[in-house]
């Protein structure tokens, strides 16, 4: 017989009772084969003797292994178990298997997509000073506004319809709320039919491409893009043709060439502040951009991530406040402006796109988070959102300011750069006398992070040695240490 004495192990102080414990350990017993169909188990006297436990707790581990169906009862002749089961082999379970390969190589065959891979995650419990590619500073989010609502919203009876399935467009309060918001702030004229709420602009664009694309599908891209946003159109099958980028934003006019020669079916542009390089898209080509898409016929994907950080002066309205032709798909979202964490999004189409991503939405995500959207819906109602804007705003601005101050003044003789009239992220361009990967590793000797997927940045071989730096979630103290630090490494490439 099985010897169950020896092999299993019962903790009293588990937070799980002794029964179930019993229970999970005969049951994998059983999954593994070392106890196959039939095999007689000890009554219950004996295992509570063996084991020094009760024996009505082995009666109700045995209570719920039938119930489950792992063991079956014959009268006058005892306890077995289910016959019926499948045999399984033991052999190898433990033998032949090493824990980490059950773990982590899968036993079926999967579609592989080596594009998406960005790198391996840092877990390291060592501090970093990081300086990211342009994301906001989380320390910033007006949680204590957002917890605010969210008790007044668990109080009110109305609002428990909100843990029900409700739309697939998002919570209706928000999309009207958008409504006048977006109308208000980015020069839009649209409906509340035009509005789709998505967890936050990259499911936006992947909504798009997946409608927009199939095998043999053209889209432009910038030659220095978003690289994401690439592998999201190559993902749903498209084909990335490349025009050039210059201080003026996507070259429209390389726009029109490629038009003649090949038919297009959308032009992606973060036309506020480019990305990587934080250009921004001209008025003259904005308006040549849209009269091409009027004349071939194709849409434009309008990423506008970062619109409402503009310091110079006022933001440049987006393409689509100028669409009366029904070719821009807006994509926007709230985790530039709150935090990362809030992932609410949205796209603005013409309505027949928008009931389209509506269905496909359907069978990726059912629904987004209706309580957090209504939070979000009364924010932008009482004008908490645009409050919290503004302020973040003038922080962002001072904190570029002094970046690129220490970043003139003690490494202008490594770093090339333009001050950015906006966004998170300075594009500085490394002195070719030195090597990102160089500048990387000795960073992290000096506890500071620097991106270390900096390739992605020139995916083409451009050689323009570019890379984003972010400034918006480090505070003045913390850019002021990481230019200390980036002075120490360049002391220590030098040596």
């Amino acid at each position: 017989m099985f010897p169950f004495k020896n092999n299993i192990i019962l903790d009293r102080k588990a937070n799980r009772n002794l029964y179930l414990q019993l229970c999970d350990q005969i049951i994998g017993f059983i999954k593994s084969g070392k106890l196959p169909p039939s095999t007689k188990l000890p009554g219950s006297r004996k295992l509570a003797d063996d084991l020094c436990i009760h024996r009505k707790t082995v009666v109700a581990a045995y209570d719920e292994l039938m119930a489950q169906g792992w063991i079956e009862t014959l009268p006058a002749k005892g306890t077995f178990v289910t016959s019926t089961l499948p045999i399984i082999d033991p052999k190898g379970f433990d033998e032949h298997i090493s824990k980490s390969k059950k773990h982590s190589e899968s036993g079926f065959s999967f579609i592989h997509r080596p594009n998406l891979i960005y790198g391996s995650e840092n877990f390291s419990d060592i501090h970093l000073l990081k300086i990211d590619d342009g994301s906001p500073d989380h320390r910033l989010a007006p949680i204590d506004d957002i917890a605010k609502i969210y008790r007044n919203i668990s109080k009110k009876k109305h609002y428990k319809e909100l843990l029900a399935y409700s739309s697939t467009y998002g919570n209706e309060d928000l999309r009207k709320a958008l409504v006048t918001y977006l109308n208000q702030t980015r020069g839009l004229n649209i409906t509340v039919d035009q509005i789709l709420i998505t967890r936050g602009s990259q499911m936006g664009i992947y909504l798009a491409s997946q409608l927009l694309f199939t095998e043999k599908h053209r889209i432009i891209v910038g030659n220095t893009n978003y690289l994401t946003a690439n592998n999201t159109f190559k993902n749903a099958g498209g084909i990335t043709e490349q025009v050039p980028v210059d201080d003026q934003g996507i070259d429209t006019n390389a726009i029109a060439a490629c038009c003649k020669t090949k038919k297009i079916k959308a032009v992606y542009v973060t036309s506020h502040h480019h990305h990587p390089t934080t250009v921004t898209l001209s008025a003259k080509r904005r308006m040549h951009l849209l009269q091409l898409a009027q004349q071939h016929h194709f849409a434009i994907i309008e990423d506008d991530y970062d619109y409402d950080f503009h310091y110079n002066n006022a933001p440049i309205l987006p393409l689509a406040s100028n669409d009366y032709h029904g070719n821009v798909i807006y994509i926007g979202g709230f985790t530039k402006i709150i935090t990362p964490g809030i992932r609410i999004g949205y796209m603005v189409a013409p309505k027949d796109f928008i009931e389209e991503a509506a269905r496909l939405r359907r069978i990726i995500d059912r629904q987004g988070d209706a309580i957090l959207e209504q939070v979000l819906a009364q924010m932008i109602i009482t004008g908490d959102v645009q409050r919290h804007c503004n302020k973040v705003l003038r922080i962002y601005k001072k904190r570029r300011d002094l970046f690129c101050f220490l970043l003139k003044e003690k490494l202008s003789n490594y770093f090339d750069f333009e001050i950015p009239n906006g966004g998170m992220a300075v594009w500085v361009k490394l002195n070719k006398k030195y090597h990102w990967d160089d500048l990387v590793t000795e960073s992290y000797k000096l506890n500071l992070e620097l991106n270390p997927e900096w390739r992605r940045y020139d995916a083409n071989n451009l050689g323009h040695n570019g890379i984003r730096m972010g400034f918006a979630s480090l505070n003045e103290g913390e850019i002021t240490e990481a230019i200390k630090r980036l002075e120490k490494v360049f002391q220590m490439l030098h040596n």
